[in-house]
């Protein structure tokens, strides 16, 4: 007895969650099944991919989605930070992992980075995502307001990072970068003298208070958003001046085989100025106590 075909009621979508549960249902329990009288419990994860169906068969993708290692990522969807998370390590694992197998087995080995950089620890200013660092090309700290505490002071992980990345790793480079809107100078700006000694934030951003003294000497009478702005720069030659007290670090710079520049990455127009200390002439200025001097100095736009 030949079998009967089962009639399929099909919506116009043939890719959406309900037509594919009505497929399941109907195969499952017969055609005549109704899903107002049976409670099924759906997997997100089936969710998910029917969603993901749906996206690839429109040829359109929301704005917000994002597509790694071939799935499509809903971020208004999806409650679970860390699936997002998981698919861009995927995609970096075998688009970019797997692709230079040998370049990150080397770095397993061991590191050479070429570069310290000294960066804000503000999540818009990513070194990497900003310049282009691949792993293995700069050794990294971050910290309030990137800033350079004096060779005198106690340890801080800055301080250990400097040690590190000159003596062991030998970097050629230290590159202090600032930022436009730096909340950490913004908190320095506003800092009474006295201060809140209890304040984790204030024990910090005081570091920085030369570069505080001195936009006040030259721009007070500029907005405070102005004067903000001319004390990130301010800050980042006072880091690299700091950085020439470090003996070991002065002694390799005059070697030659240190080079210390500056980094100011203004994300409000997408602007990056970059320049580098002038070892020679810096050490008359310092004789005279008025800072460093730099050359080849750069805007990128």
């Amino acid at each position: 007895m030949a079998a009967t075909p089962t009639h399929f009621s099909v919506s116009h979508d043939p890719f959406s969650s309900t037509s594919l549960l009505n497929l399941q249902t109907q195969a499952i329990f017969g055609p005549n099944h109704s899903l107002k009288t049976t409670q099924l419990r759906i997997p997100a994860s089936f969710r998910r991919k029917a969603t993901n169906l749906q996206v690839m068969a429109s040829g359109k993708t929301p704005g917000l989605t994002q597509e790694a290692n071939g799935v499509a990522i809903d971020r208004q969807n999806n409650t679970d930070v860390f699936d997002d998370m998981k698919q861009r390590f995927l995609a970096f694992k075998k688009l970019k992992y797997m692709d230079d197998f040998e370049h990150y087995k080397n770095l397993a080995d061991a590191q050479a980075p070429k570069f310290l950089v000294i960066a804000c620890a503000d999540s818009r200013v990513c070194p990497s995502a900003v310049l282009g660092f691949q792993p293995g090309d700069a050794f990294t700290v971050r910290n309030i307001a990137n800033l350079v505490p004096p060779y005198e002071s106690g340890p801080t992980e800055t301080k250990a990072a400097l040690e590190f990345s000159v003596n062991t790793l030998n970097v050629e480079n230290i590159l202090v970068i600032g930022h436009s809107r730096c909340g950490g100078i913004q908190a320095l700006m506003k800092m009474e003298d006295e201060g809140d000694s209890r304040s984790f934030i204030h024990n910090w951003v005081v570091v920085g208070k030369k570069a505080k003294e001195s936009t006040k000497a030259v721009a007070s009478n500029l907005h405070f958003d102005h004067q903000c702005q001319h004390c990130e720069k301010a800050s980042i030659n006072h880091s690299l001046e700091r950085l020439l007290g470090y003996p070991w670090i002065e002694e390799k710079v005059r070697q030659g085989s240190l080079s210390l520049h500056g980094g100011y990455y203004n994300f409000v127009d997408c602007t990056f100025e970059k320049w580098t200390v002038d070892y020679a002439a810096s050490r008359g200025k310092k004789k005279e106590g008025s800072g460093i001097a730099v050359k080849d100095r750069s805007v990128w736009s």
